[in-house]
């Protein structure tokens, strides 16, 4: 079961707000939550629903999903590759992108099948 971690997910909103270098007003502006909430959540006073950290995650053009787990809601996934991580965590694609470039990487690991049979199939014969 996810564990709460609410003081994180303030401070993760706050760098991400920061990196974005919106103000918490325009966060505010952009996502219909209110200016005084939005510094609770980022002071950790208040721990925010999944359907506001959805509106944050969009306002500042991230994975909601990213924000789900920093707050405790959804396990993280163990499975992600470090591109596959990277690709989420990339604050200039949009959803849509970063989508189709996840099933596009997917796509091609998907082709390739096992990473040790990839490797024999390059490996030129000996002889």
């Amino acid at each position: 079961m996810a564990t709460s971690k609410v003081g994180s997910i303030g401070d993760y909103i706050r760098e991400q707000r920061q990196r974005a270098k919106v103000s918490l007003r325009q966060l505010a502006e952009a996502t219909g939550v209110s200016n005084p909430y939005l510094s609770q959540i980022e002071r950790g006073l208040r721990k925010p629903s999944a359907e506001i950290l959805q509106q944050i995650a969009k306002g500042l053009r991230i994975s909601a999903e990213v924000l789900y787990v920093q707050a405790g809601i959804l396990d993280e996934r163990e499975s992600d590759t470090d591109v596959q991580a990277a690709i989420r965590a990339d604050v200039a694609l949009s959803e849509r992108q970063k989508q189709v470039l996840l099933d596009i990487y997917e796509s091609f690991r998907k082709e390739e099948g096992d990473p040790a049979e990839a490797a024999t199939r390059m490996t030129p014969p000996e002889g």
